[in-house]
């Protein structure tokens, strides 16, 4: 059978379980296990006699069984198996006199005690690793790690007596070593082979291998209660040696060196299919020969050597099993490398996709509608609010489609911006829609360009369409858009539906671009009869890095509005531990005297309800946001698809949480944290306060109707309801300009940069404006930190900055609310900004020199699968 990395793991693996356990981390093929990158690596085991040992200090050694017995535990169910160990000869072998020493294991299934009796048999010879401890008055090794090793002709001690003979020499002793390895190597000669029959009983043939195996590091993975990161290195190295592999990179930089350590066969039991087995005589180079056939290189070979790069398979190989921490390292960088090379060569291919296309040109033309909106402006724009809107013409006048992002913080004035292009399009007779991600949204964009137009001439028709309207309004709407009359349309997902038309649709602007994928985009697209692509304006008030929008959104031109218009009060930004009931007293009375001054109050919670165990982990985060965060955190990625696989809708709208953060334990284990507060909860809660005796509460969440949503605003904005308990529904773009205070509950659990939207809800009206961040964070853990970085700064680029090294960059630009699979997992794009510029400009001049990649087949194909996977990081997001 022939295995890629497109291989399904069903096909390979025959215990169901793992499959299953595998499958809730996100691995599904071959390729999903191999890029289930650890988040560390152990440090190498050094070699000690049981003389030389430290209880608590972790040691290897080589001994021979002397005897064994198992105990019935009377007391308690279970048993314990005792075995003593012998280490004379290794001992000799580092100039201490031997000793003995006991390996205790303990067990409930009696299945269990019988197979660890068989492989302890008296005369076994066997590699130990472990941690020592005393017990009564004798050295003890609890639960080791034992290897046992095939005898030679010359008895069980053959192995043994070779590496004493090697450290008569002065080979042997190498516990200070810096490498280990290369003292094992020479200390120990191989062994007489052992028959095929006893290579299947033994864990290794020689002392020399058993030892290499447990002193090298180990990586450790990001596991679940179902699975451990043993079981998941177990599955990853049964695959690498199915593959082909039959030895570890070495630290030459060559794949399968004649003296490095094997990797052992899986058995039947755990893989059905063994690559190559029937193969008795296949050699180290003839396994890398076939690995590197199955995992195909994708960087040029011309990139990877002038970078002096690994393989891809040696590099794959060298972090499953790497030889040293260095070699580690380095083969992390190469994938680091490969996927920044394969993400900047995928948006510039798009980038030259779309200057091919064909598009509607609107020039500028004498008393332009532009031109008139500007001058009837209460205000003067902004110095970068003119320079955008001269972009915009210019590139809106061109017969290509202009693909641009317009970031500007929270009240930059966006939205003027975006109706002066719109008026270009309107000008040239063609229709314009601005795609808006919530229907609160949306009628209040419709209101303020209807107001704003209002006056000019000739007039303009503003419509309105969202999911929500009745059929009869719905019915107009979509008629008024299908005529092709030159105007403008304001729209939810509506736009995005099959009955929505706009033959003549010349300038599409979507609001808040990380609520959209590029398939919905797409279908604007196909809206045109004359097969033209609109002109796209994206609009985000998310901060973004200058690093991060190189990487993410190469293939776009890109705009940033950093002046505030005038009037505008710095927010006052409090940090309150919920467990200071003072604190807390104080916050909720400066809330009603700032309510009892006619101002209102934002209070957000996560989950919209108590009962929402069904979207919740064990820790109170959603376990389909899963645990992926840790290792994103670990590793530098954007990964995203841990303990429960991507979130779902439902999970979405369930938790307000865009990223929650994860913590895990040394060993990869997710560490249990209070449950989220619920809407409904803090609802209750509140309402009972004395500081709020007759005040009127709303709530507001994504399971609301429309017209609920709808009723829910107004009555707030009017002050009927001047508290509104939400989620984080209320997050992007709606205005109140009474909003004084905004609560924040769990607020260590949300992303630095949600935070600096949620906290831009208020102070819109020119009125002193708090916003109060409710934590149940440690004192000095990374999460308090986050919080500082908000607590003291204003500056959305900042707070973006500190976002992206917290947590990976996919984060920020919102993949979760994508449902999209991230295929990057290593590249950092603040600290590798450096290696982005790098290959990006590499990759340039491939393109210059082959731009359909004709010549570089597997790039081509990752190109390809890079775009599939990260549709949202793609000129719309």
């Amino acid at each position: 059978m022939s295995i890629t990395m497109d291989t399904t793991l069903a096909s390979l693996v025959t215990n169901k379980r793992r499959v299953s356990a595998l499958k809730s981390l996100g691995i599904v093929t071959v390729g999903d296990a191999l890029t289930y990158y650890p988040f560390r690596v152990t440090e190498p085991v050094p070699l000690r006699a049981i003389r030389e040992a430290a209880p608590g200090q972790q040691m290897a050694f080589a001994a021979v069984i002397r005897d064994m017995r198992v105990v019935p535990m009377n007391a308690r169910r279970g048993y314990r198996l005792e075995a003593t160990v012998d280490d004379a000869d290794f001992a000799r072998s580092r100039r201490v006199p031997g000793s003995t020493a006991r390996l205790t294991f303990f067990s409930y299934r009696k299945s269990y005690v019988d197979w660890v009796s068989m492989r302890l048999r008296a005369g076994t010879s066997v590699v130990v690793s472990g941690m020592p401890s005393e017990y009564m008055g004798q050295l003890q090794f609890t639960h080791p790690e034992i290897l046992t090793v095939a005898p030679g002709s010359a008895g069980a001690g053959a192995g043994l007596e070779g590496y004493a003979r090697g450290a008569a020499s002065g080979n042997g002793a190498f516990a200070g070593s810096t490498d280990p390895y290369a003292s094992v190597q020479s200390a120990y000669p191989p062994a007489v082979a052992a028959s095929s029959g006893a290579a299947l009983k033994y864990d290794a043939d020689t002392v020399q291998e058993a030892l290499t195996r447990v002193c090298r590091p180990r990586p450790v993975y990001h596991a679940s209660s179902r699975i451990s990161s043993e079981h998941i290195h177990e599955t990853i190295l049964g695959l690498l040696w199915m593959m082909g592999a039959r030895t570890s990179s070495t630290p030459d930089g060559q794949l399968a060196g004649a003296g490095a350590a094997g990797i052992v066969a899986p058995t039947t039991d755990t893989i059905a299919v063994q690559n190559g087995e029937e193969k008795s005589g296949t050699t180290a180079e003839s396994g890398a020969e076939a690995l590197s056939q199955s995992i195909p290189d994708v960087l040029p070979e011309s990139v990877r050597k002038a970078k002096n790069l690994m393989h891809r398979a040696e590099a794959f190989l060298a972090i499953h099993d790497p030889a040293s921490t260095a070699r580690f390292k380095e083969s992390i960088e190469t994938l680091r490398y490969e996927e920044a090379f394969v993400s900047q060569t995928s948006l510039l291919k798009a980038r030259s996709h779309a200057h091919k296309s064909a598009a509607h040109s609107c020039p500028l033309v004498t008393d332009s509608l532009r031109d008139q909106f500007i001058a009837s402006l209460p205000f003067s724009l902004t110095a970068g609010q003119q320079q955008v809107i001269h972009d915009i013409a210019a590139d809106l006048a061109h017969d290509w489609p202009m693909q641009r992002l317009l970031q500007g913080e929270v009240g930059s004035g966006k939205t003027v911006v975006a109706l002066a292009a719109m008026l270009q399009a309107v000008d040239a007779g063609y229709q314009a829609v601005l795609v808006a991600p919530t229907q609160v949204l949306a009628e209040q964009h419709a209101e303020t360009i209807g107001r704003m137009v209002e006056q000019l001439k000739p007039a303009i028709p503003v419509t309105l369409l969202t999911g929500g309207m009745k059929l009869a309004a719905r019915r107009k709407a979509l008629a008024a858009a299908s005529s092709g009359e030159p105007g403008i349309i304001v729209a939810t997902h509506a736009a995005f539906s099959k009955t929505f038309q706009a033959p003549h649709l010349a300038l599409v602007v979507i609001d808040e671009q990380h609520r959209f994928g590029v398939e919905q985009r797409e279908s604007l697209n196909a809206k045109t009869d004359d097969g033209t692509t609109p002109h796209l304006l994206v609009m985000t008030a998310t901060p973004i890095p200058r690093t991060a929008a190189m990487t993410w959104f190469g293939d776009l031109d890109i705009s940033w509005l950093t002046e505030l218009p005038g009037g505008r009060k710095p927010i006052r930004t409090v940090v309150v531990n919920e467990a200071d009931a003072a604190t807390m007293g104080r916050m909720f009375a400066h809330i009603r005297a700032r309510v009892d001054a006619g101002e209102r109050t934002y209070i957000v919670c996560p989950r919209i309800d108590a009962d929402d165990e069904e979207n919740e982990g064990g820790s109170g985060v959603s376990a389909a946001a899963g645990s992926a965060l840790g290792r994103a955190a670990a590793s530098g990625s954007s990964a995203r698809t841990a303990a429960g696989g991507r979130a779902t809708r439902a999970a979405a709208d369930a938790i307000g949480i865009d990223d929650p953060y994860e913590t895990f334990d040394e060993n990869g284990e997710t560490v249990a944290r209070p449950p989220l507060h619920a809407v409904a909860e803090i609802a209750d809660r509140l309402q009972k306060l004395p500081q709020f005796q007759g005040i009127r509460f709303a709530t507001l969440t994504g399971r609301d109707k429309d017209d609920v949503k709808t009723q829910v605003m107004a009555d707030f904005a009017g002050g009927e309801t001047p508290i509104l308990v939400s989620t984080t529904v209320i997050e992007v773009g709606v205005d109140v300009k009474q909003a004084s205070c905004i609560v924040i509950f769990d607020a260590d659990r949300y992303g630095l940069s949600q935070l600096h939207q949620l906290r831009g809800r208020v102070g819109r009206g020119g009125t002193n404006s708090w916003a109060f961040l409710i934590s149940r964070a440690e004192p000095g853990s990374p999460a308090e930190q986050r919080l500082e970085v908000i607590h003291h700064s204003l500056d959305g680029a900042e707070i973006a900055q500190a976002d992206l090294e917290f947590r990976g960059a996919g984060d920020v630009l919102g993949d979760a609310q994508s449902g999209g699979k991230s295929s990057l997992k290593l590249l950092r794009v603040v600290k590798d900004a450096d290696m982005i510029a790098d290959a990006r400009t590499r990759a340039e001049q491939l393109l210059a020199a082959d731009p359909e990649l004709a010549g570089e087949v597997q790039l081509a194909g990752a190109v390809l699968d890079f775009t599939r996977g990260n549709e949202t990081f793609l000129t719309s997001s």
